[in-house]
């Protein structure tokens, strides 16, 4: 089979490096020729994402195509479907999610918990709505990684809004926040893979590292899976869904954000469970039978992001000593260049013990750092 994907970063990168196991022939396009999926898959098409003759000409020729972020082009995927190509996840999830505003009037209309939210059109609208204080704007389109998201506790940091469509959301006590990853293929069965509990940088808005599975008693464990599943069962689209939620001070489950794709919060899988979210995907993709989602052993991962100050020529202080450690995988993304807050990398670690997850996932964090190496 031709299988394409919009989008050649990390994502597609790890997508590409787990299809090696399976008979395809991979297409990627990417504004980029350097980018990291770039020199993984057999055909490499510069070309922007968004532009709707770019997309469609790229995937006419495909058997089946997904995606690695969600700012493509939707209307060319939707004539794409109309010929018959294969689109996973569907044009109409990708729509869905990929507007923030949309998203949350889909939880609205499918009954699915998430917090409270005002829809805004411009940043003075924001006046109205101090007594919705303390909130989070999110902006309709365009943010990704922590970027389009501005917290808003008090009138003085109304200054921060959004001048554009945006979501104003109720700030949530929050207890812990979880990741559940969910695959659907194309004849509505479904995987479930354990929750993930984040750990998220406060200042960079970062997922900082993660241990799976997460500590949640039953009655809520139960919850989250059945939220999850009712969001990807709502979508009505195969593919791979990752969705984030919150649970608050009192044990309630809330539906914070929904990615149509692999995602940042399923790393761990590729050494943690029997079946990766990227190799889950590509039997999602080829038709085969869906993976399993049990771990191998309980994991953690750190992100490596690069240090502030630091811009231009990666070079990764510490990695000789944490890949002396035992059961630690590093993944680089490739990236020669970085950037404060760019993700570089990431460290899975695989234990039994929850304590050792916890200190490696510090020791890492504390020993790796992504730099600019300085010249004598």
């Amino acid at each position: 089979m031709k299988i394409g994907i919009l989008g050649g970063g990390q994502l597609g990168r790890m997508l590409l490096q787990a299809g090696t196991n399976y008979v395809a022939e991979t297409f990627v396009l990417e504004n980029d020729e350097n980018c990291p999926a770039a020199h993984l898959c057999h055909h490499f098409v510069k070309g922007d994402i968004r532009d709707f003759d770019t997309v469609y000409n790229f995937g006419k020729q495909l058997d089946a195509l997904t995606i690695e972020i969600e700012a493509v082009n939707v209307e060319a995927l939707e004539k794409l479907e109309a010929e018959g190509v294969r689109v996973y996840p569907s044009a109409s999830a990708i729509k869905i999610i990929k507007n923030k505003i949309v998203q949350k009037q889909f939880y609205h209309d499918n009954e699915i918990p998430s917090p409270a939210f005002v829809i805004t059109q411009k940043a003075d609208e924001i006046n109205k709505h101090t007594d919705f204080l303390p909130a989070v704007h999110k902006i309709g389109e365009g943010g990704y990684d922590g970027k389009g998201v501005q917290v808003l506790k008090e009138k003085g940091d109304l200054s921060k809004a959004f001048d554009a469509p945006a979501v104003l959301e109720k700030m949530v006590k929050i207890k812990k926040e979880i990741a559940i990853i969910v695959a659907m293929n194309a004849k509505g069965e479904t995987a479930i893979y354990p929750p993930a509990e984040m750990v998220v940088d406060p200042v960079l808005n970062l997922l900082d590292y993660q241990i799976s599975p997460a500590d949640l008693v039953q009655r809520v464990l139960w919850k989250a899976e059945a939220i999850a599943l009712k969001v990807v069962k709502s979508l009505k689209s195969p593919g791979l869904f990752a969705i984030e939620l919150f649970v608050d001070i009192n044990d309630e489950v809330l539906v914070n954000e929904t990615a149509p794709r692999v995602h940042n919060s399923g790393h761990h899988t590729i050494e943690g469970n029997y079946s990766s979210q990227f190799d889950m995907l590509w039997r999602i993709l080829l038709d085969y039978p869906l993976g399993n989602t049990k771990p191998v052993l309980p994991a953690s991962m750190v992100n490596l992001v690069g240090a502030e100050g630091h811009s231009g020529p990666a070079y990764y202080e510490g990695l000789d000593e944490v890949m002396k450690m035992d059961n630690v995988f590093v993944h680089l993304y490739g990236k020669t260049v970085t950037k404060p807050g760019r993700k570089m990398g990431h460290v899975t670690i695989i234990s039994n013990e929850r304590g050792d997850l916890t200190y490696k996932a510090h020791r890492i964090k504390n020993i790796l750092k992504v730099i600019t190496q300085t010249t004598n």
